[in-house]
């Protein structure tokens, strides 16, 4: 105990410094939980939390009953695997991609230029869609227009409504997402490269067998945590997007939150809690499940 003690005085700088990352995920991650018990109440203001009326799983029967339930799960679940399909790969292929290239010049550019974008702010983003893909003066119909086509309406037609935001997205965020994977490539030991090279493997072979097993642990950690937030979608994007034209395939759960439980007159406090309640618990269970099967099939885990 007492070597313990002298290790912590000895090194007391470091707890210092981790102390500061501790409170703020206790302050503005755990503590707030308290505020779901409302999910579980009849939540107003005046009573508080606790003087509020007890309603037990009143709210998440009403969500799971509601008219929309099926149409907003199924929408949001498909724009996540979608998103999960078409984004997860792409940033570890870009990576895998750069890593080979000899020119530090052209290297340090393209990523500045994949990277920039990450730093671009939603509503600017969903602007510049608008701007490129407007029916009359967008660049994207002028070209059609060009080649003898006709004007296509991207921003009010439905199906192409999970597109526009799966590639966009990809576009913005697979620099800043490479970053990782470019990392990971750092590290594999060059003497594995040079015995490749000696023993006459091709640059893909070497891809293959040296630098994609190196990362895919980073992969699988990275891809447990994309699970936990198959619930989740980026709400300003979404709802910036949204007209009445494209709504059928457009509404996920947190715009709909949004609108019955907070944007309407009635403000249902109670009601959005458990329905985000409903999220985190889903999440959760995804993350370890997910876990599990890293584990059983001799992946890399987070425990």
């Amino acid at each position: 105990m007492r070597e313990r003690l002298d290790k912590i005085i000895n090194t007391w700088q470091l707890y210092v410094l981790i102390s500061l990352p501790m409170i703020y995920i206790v302050v503005f991650k755990y503590v707030p939980m308290y505020g779901a018990l409302i999910a579980f109440k009849d939540f107003t203001v005046s009573k508080g939390i606790w003087e509020s009326e007890w309603v037990g799983l009143k709210h998440f029967s009403r969500f799971i009953q509601s008219y929309d339930f099926g149409k907003i799960i199924k929408n949001t679940l498909l724009l996540n695997l979608y998103n999960l399909i078409a984004g997860f790969p792409f940033p570890l292929l870009f990576a895998l991609g750069l890593n080979y290239v000899r020119i530090r010049w052209f290297k340090k550019t393209v990523q500045m230029v994949t990277y920039a974008p990450h730093f671009i702010s939603t509503v600017v983003m969903v602007g510049m869609l608008f701007e490129l893909l407007d029916t009359r003066n967008g660049i994207v119909n002028t070209l059609l227009g060009a080649f003898g086509f006709d004007p296509i309406n991207f921003m009010g037609n439905p199906d192409l409504f999970k597109s526009i935001y799966v590639w966009s997205g990809i576009w913005q965020s697979a620099g800043f997402s490479c970053i990782i994977y470019l990392a990971a490539l750092s590290s594999v030991d060059p003497s594995l490269h040079e015995a490749a090279v000696i023993d006459g493997a091709s640059q893909r072979q070497r891809m293959w067998h040296i630098d994609l097993p190196s990362i895919i642990p980073v992969a699988v950690i990275l891809l447990i945590l994309n699970m936990g937030s198959m619930l989740d979608v980026g709400f300003e994007k979404v709802l910036l997007m949204q007209n009445p034209l494209n709504m059928r395939t457009s509404e996920v759960i947190d715009t709909y939150v949004y609108k019955v439980g907070l944007a309407s007159q009635a403000m249902n406090y109670s009601y959005s809690a458990a329905i985000g309640l409903f999220k985190s618990v889903i999440g959760f269970l995804l993350i370890i499940t997910v876990n599990q099967i890293a584990r059983k099939t001799n992946q890399a885990s987070l425990w």
